[in-house]
């Protein structure tokens, strides 16, 4: 199975003192996520940590390959770094610096809700903003702690023509996606649960 991915394994392993990692498909290759926070990205069977100050203080000495990809056949490159063989075969070091992605990654995500507005996020407008107010969810920061599936069942009481589209808009919202540009796995889970939680025909396409 694709989710089992010898580097998303091994990962896991190695830096399974941080917490509960997850992984899920994303442009390819795999995100890393600690409680939904992002702080690695496996490409190519390569582990790339987000940038932090101790990695940054580390790349300085030794000079870390940066994390590349093609946008529209124009390289861009990401604020994430590889994980070379040297460090792979430094547990202790490789632990403290994936810690520090984490908690840069947190620190941002924490400053992101508290100054976002809802209609900042990914697939939300203003008006997106104000149904979201009327059924108590009024912060980015309650939103992410709702989740997608117990928002748009607040949502749904209010308006019955609320559908999978809004599912997936909101599922997008919190994790940072276009609806459109969600993962196969995350749409097939949120469609499953939408046609069991209405007792649909999965046969039938729903909107």
């Amino acid at each position: 199975m694709k989710n089992r991915n010898p580097v998303v394994e091994q990962s896991k392993m190695q830096l399974a003192s941080l917490g509960k990692i997850e992984s899920r498909t994303q442009f390819g290759g795999y995100a890393l996520t600690v409680e939904k926070v992002t702080f690695a990205y496996i490409n190519e069977d390569a582990l790339y940590l987000r940038a932090s100050e101790a990695l940054q203080m580390y790349h300085a000495k030794r000079a870390l390959e940066p994390l590349v990809y093609s946008k529209r056949g124009m390289p861009v490159q990401l604020n994430y770094y590889k994980v070379d063989a040297k460090l792979w075969q430094d547990p202790e070091q490789l632990l403290r610096l994936s810690a520090s992605s984490l908690r840069a990654a947190q620190n941002e995500m924490a400053t992101r809700t508290v100054t976002l507005r809802l209609k900042d996020l990914p697939n939300l407008s203003l008006r997106m903003e104000m149904m979201l107010h009327k059924v108590g969810i009024s912060s980015v920061k309650l939103l992410c702690e709702t989740g997608s599936r117990q928002t748009w069942l607040k949502l749904r009481a209010k308006n019955k023509h609320i559908g999978l589209k809004t599912l997936f808009s909101l599922e997008g919202a919190i994790s940072g996606h276009h609806q459109a540009a969600l993962p196969v796995a995350t749409r097939e889970a949120l469609s499953a649960w939408y046609v069991k939680t209405l007792h649909l025909d999965p046969k039938v396409e729903h909107f």
